[in-house]
């Protein structure tokens, strides 16, 4: 038991000497910083830095399950620019982060992840400690940076460093570890003032030379057939007025990419999205902007290409993006904003739109098969198929230009994206370049939170699995969100069987008649059960209306799907028949 005369000693010391710790040091660190959203899951040695920074007005969201806090704060600095934060416990929650951290390198996103550690002395000598991992080691391999903390006067300064190695360049995920140690460690206040840093500057502007600038125009003048490619680095980049200059400008068709549907508009009369195949092939010289050669465009060789020889320029922050996977005719090595705006200052000198010829073909076979896929959007058939149902989101989304669509799935991923139609920046998030399954009910939390804007979290019934226990999460903070389950029974269809004959069903199938519905109620949410498109549509508009937490469990036929969806060809088949 404490003695209480020696405890108001204490208390009258520290007062007189004006002390603070390391919590309040990160607290403050963060908050200098403007960085007042945390996503966390809370436990030792991390339980009271989140009691602590609640009570100094930062928001800290609690989540069930690591993985999707990690989710939220990657994409939280996708759209925001600044680093998300997300907080975990030693070893077990810090693998469970560790996911979210790698994808969000991979898709560079700006994220931090800072987990409380063991302390070194019993790490480094391998004695046992609760929890006991090399956290540091372990991080470095999957993330941009890595930095651990020992001292109270070195928090601001880590905390600096982690940030701007965040944001700057080609941004990415950065991990922070504090020891248990460390957080309960005191220093004068003054001192400790004096140590915080806040970091200016963090992603300077890189200015493309004269010389790249030149040749990409150069380049681009020369097409017959030239083609603009939106990634999602150009809709992180938030230069949008510049980037939709430059598209109509230009006058070149462009085909955006999944997260950077909404640049422009996606009725927008350049956009080549309903003719991706037509362009891909016969374009013959291709500007990316924003976004890489990668399995997402075929490494940019292949059928999908053509047999004509392409030149490619590419708009990339990082140098050794170039090359990567086929030659770089134009390389324009600076920040989207900085190449966009110099490209359009050389196109005032004198600019050609391209030959009618060519748009006008993009236009004859956009329009053919927009007009092809309409009545199969159309139909309100029972029990619904992929497209009658997306066909009912695609105009409730036409109604509602303002709510965040976040969609994940294989099916349900790829005939979304190339079927709603998004309308303005970042109102489209996905699983990125990584193809992460899991990233929904996160990304949902993050998207509400960051925004203030409505989302509506169209999942596949396997992608939902991953991580459906959120759901609890957007009810206990009553979040705008509607949750819509393509429930088909199974892993792209429901209707596989056990080859063997056994009792258990096929690896991919589920319960027959799941109610998702039910688990949303069971938290005190709305819960809606939708065997037509009519119905869903309905109770969509409902939830957006109402602002309450929402899951439409919407029934879509068993037999409806395809195997891995639209990368089947990733799939390895066994060519052996065993005997």
């Amino acid at each position: 038991m404490s003695d209480p005369a020696i405890d108001t000693l204490a208390g009258d010391a520290a007062e007189a000497q004006e002390l603070t710790d390391g919590f309040h040091l990160v607290i403050d660190a963060l908050k200098l910083n403007d960085i007042n959203t945390i996503y966390n899951v809370p436990g030792i040695p991390i339980t009271d830095l989140g009691r602590y920074m609640q009570a100094e007005g930062m928001r800290v969201l609690s989540f069930r399950h690591e993985q999707h806090a990690g989710y939220a704060a990657a994409i939280a600095g996708f759209l925001t620019k600044k680093p998300g934060v997300c907080l975990t416990v030693s070893a077990p929650g810090f693998l469970n982060g560790l996911t979210s951290l790698a994808h969000a390198t991979t898709n560079c996103y700006p994220m931090i992840l800072i987990s409380g550690s063991s302390e070194r002395e019993i790490v480094d000598l391998q004695q046992g400690d609760y929890e006991e991992m090399d956290q540091l080691a372990v991080a470095k391999t999957l993330c941009k940076a890595a930095y651990r903390i020992l001292h109270p006067e070195d928090i601001g300064i880590g905390i600096a460093r982690a940030i701007r190695a965040a944001v700057s360049g080609r941004p990415g995920g950065v991990y922070l570890d504090l020891p248990a140690k460390l957080l309960g460690s005191v220093m004068e206040a003054e001192a400790g003032r004096k140590s915080l840093v806040k970091v200016i500057d963090a992603a300077p502007a890189q200015i493309p030379s004269a010389d790249a600038v030149a040749r990409a125009l150069e380049v681009l003048k020369g097409a017959e057939k030239p083609l603009i490619i939106l990634g999602k680095g150009a809709a992180y980049a938030q230069e949008d007025d510049a980037i939709r200059a430059l598209i109509e400008k230009s006058g070149i068709p462009y085909l955006p990419m999944s997260m950077a549907k909404g640049l422009l508009p996606d009725d927008h009369p350049q956009s080549a999205g309903p003719a991706r195949s037509l362009v891909l092939k016969d374009s013959d010289v291709v500007m990316l902007v924003g976004a890489r050669l990668n399995w997402l465009l075929s490494h940019g060789k292949g059928k999908q290409w053509g047999s004509a020889p392409k030149k490619f320029i590419q708009i990339d922050i990082e140098p050794r993006e170039m090359d990567s996977n086929v030659e770089i005719a134009a390389p324009l090595v600076g920040d989207i904003g900085s190449c966009v705006k110099a490209l359009l200052d050389g196109m005032d000198k004198g600019w050609t739109p391209p030959p009618a010829a060519w748009t006008d073909a993009v236009r004859e076979k956009k329009d053919g098969n927009i007009a092809k896929m309409a009545p199969r959007l159309r139909n309100n058939n029972v029990p619904m198929d992929f497209h009658g149902a997306l066909g009912a989101l695609k105009q409730v989304i036409a109604e509602n230009q303002d709510v965040i669509l976040v969609n994940e799935g294989a099916n349900t991923l790829d005939f979304a994206r190339s079927i709603i139609d998004m309308y303005k920046p970042r109102k489209r998030l996905d699983v990125g370049t990584w193809g992460v399954m899991g990233i929904g009910m996160g990304q949902a939390v993050a998207a509400a939170v960051e925004t203030g804007c409505p989302v509506l979290a169209v999942e596949g019934d396997s992608a939902f699995g991953f991580s459906g226990m959120e759901i609890e999460t957007i009810c206990r903070y009553n979040l705008p969100i509607c949750v819509v389950v393509f429930n088909n029974g199974g892993i792209y269809r429901g209707t596989d069987v056990n080859p063997s004959g056994g009792s258990d069903v096929a690896t991919t199938v589920f319960v027959k008649d799941a109610r998702y519905d039910k688990m949303m109620e069971a938290f005190g949410g709305v819960g809606v059960y939708a065997t037509s498109p009519d119905e869903l549509s309905r109770a969509v508009k409902e939830a957006i209306e109402s602002g309450k937490p929402t899951l439409v469990n919407a029934v879509i036929d068993e037999k409806a799907g395809t195997e891995s969806g639209r990368i089947g060809n990733l799939n390895p088949q066994s060519v052996v028949s065993k005997k």
